[in-house]
């Protein structure tokens, strides 16, 4: 355990119970102890008043904090997520970019699968991984960040990849970061791109910053692994060869421990929700619609165009459309093959979340709106108007 009670010095004052968010903390006997639930956030560290709570490291772990054990690690490792038994489309787009680096380095590529069974772990052979690191326990089918995140810390530190990475999805948003604490390594969140750095071996991490005004290149030179999850729909999937081969490596989850369970998932139902990431036409409306209504008249046009109905950040805050819906820096991060705002300014915040779709088609009223700078077809008008007319003639094209 990295940290431990200094029984001499500990009074029993119980300040660190409070301060501790897991509940890893404990005093019997008037001395504070810590429990298998600590996931070292060091809060009880900052708050003892006796300096009784200490992080206690080994020798090598030491050598390994100043000068950087990095020669160690080697090779590149995709998280695949998995949604009810089924890789996440995600997950092909990060193998699209490690078997990309991976080449540059001239390293293997690792996926590791939790909650699926044999067949997927092939399908990710297919789309780019060399290895694939399987575990098919009936505990992992439905994610859970405790589970989640001990295991993977345990394949890391075993098999030492010198970069990890995952989607910026909620799953990936929510235990990845606990995987780079317990490993006690730096993360880069919602990259947009991803280099290598030859002379170094040094990942550049990429990512908009300061509400996407500019680009940041994050490096995590002393560390290893180098971790990072990536936004969906800004990475292309890599080939995919039908005959490919690799190797499956059995995963046995025993020993692990989990202070929650998931009795049950609810899906957002609503007819055009959806998923945004895999949708090849999205309608969005922002400000410009003037109020939820306004999002019935989008909605017959995505239907009619089979796609999915998009929304600005001041559309969800104005409580017009609920934030699965939200594109942008702060909502989702979509590329489909037809992107059309309608009432949308075009905020850098919003850009940033759907500037590399195929084609964009941009309806406002004002000709000076920013949208227009990204736009590959802008019209100029009120959205009331020319969205029933192009409504009306896709109707007829199809003969609907």
């Amino acid at each position: 355990m990295p940290v431990i009670v200094r029984a001499e010095r500990c009074t029993g004052c119980k300040v660190c119970v409070s301060s501790c968010p897991y509940d890893a903390m404990s005093v019997a006997t008037g001395v504070a102890s810590i429990n298998e639930y600590c996931q070292l956030c060091m809060a009880c560290i900052e708050v003892c008043p006796e300096g009784a709570i200490v992080e206690i490291m080994e020798e090598t772990d030491m050598e390994t904090r100043r000068h950087g054990d990095t020669e160690s690690y080697r090779g590149i490792w995709v998280f695949a997520e998995q949604r009810d038994g089924k890789v996440a489309g995600v997950s092909y787009e990060l193998l699209g970019a490690g078997r990309r680096l991976s080449d540059e380095l001239k390293v293997e590529l690792g996926a590791v699968l939790f909650g699926a069974d044999g067949d997927e772990a092939n399908e990710l052979i297919r789309w780019g991984a060399d290895k694939v690191y399987l575990c098919n326990d009936p505990a992992l089918m439905k994610f859970n960040e405790d589970t989640y995140s001990e295991l993977l810390s345990r394949l890391i530190k075993k098999h030492k990849p010198e970069i990890v990475l995952a989607g910026a999805t909620p799953i990936g948003r929510s235990f990845i970061p606990r995987v780079a604490a317990r490993l006690r390594t730096g993360l880069t969140a919602d990259c947009t791109s991803l280099e290598i750095d030859k002379e170094t071996r040094n990942l550049l991490q990429i990512r908009p910053a300061f509400g996407g005004n500019i680009m940041a290149t994050v490096l995590c030179p002393r560390h290893r692994p180098q971790m990072a999850t990536v936004r969906p729909r800004v990475m292309k999937k890599g080939g995919y060869v039908a005959g490919r081969s690799g190797e499956i490596i059995h995963i046995e989850a025993g020993g692990l421990t989990s202070r929650t369970r998931v009795i049950d998932t609810i899906k957002d139902v609503s007819a055009l929700t959806m998923n945004l990431h895999e949708a090849d036409v999205i309608v969005s409306g922002g400000r410009g619609l003037g109020d939820a209504k306004g999002f019935r008249v989008l909605e017959e046009l995505a239907r009619v165009m089979g796609g999915a109905i998009g929304a600005s950040r001041a559309a969800v805050d104005a409580g017009w459309i609920s934030y699965s819906h939200q594109v942008g820096q702060t909502g989702k991060t979509v590329s489909p093959k037809i992107y059309i705002a309608c009432g949308i300014s075009g905020a850098i915040q919003h850009l940033v979340g759907m500037q590399s779709s195929d084609i964009i088609i941009a309806i406002n009223k004002n000709p000076e709106a920013p949208i227009f700078n990204v736009a590959t077809y802008g019209i100029v008008g009120d959205l009331y108007e020319i969205v029933p007319l192009l409504t009306k003639k896709i109707k007829e094209v199809k003969g609907l």
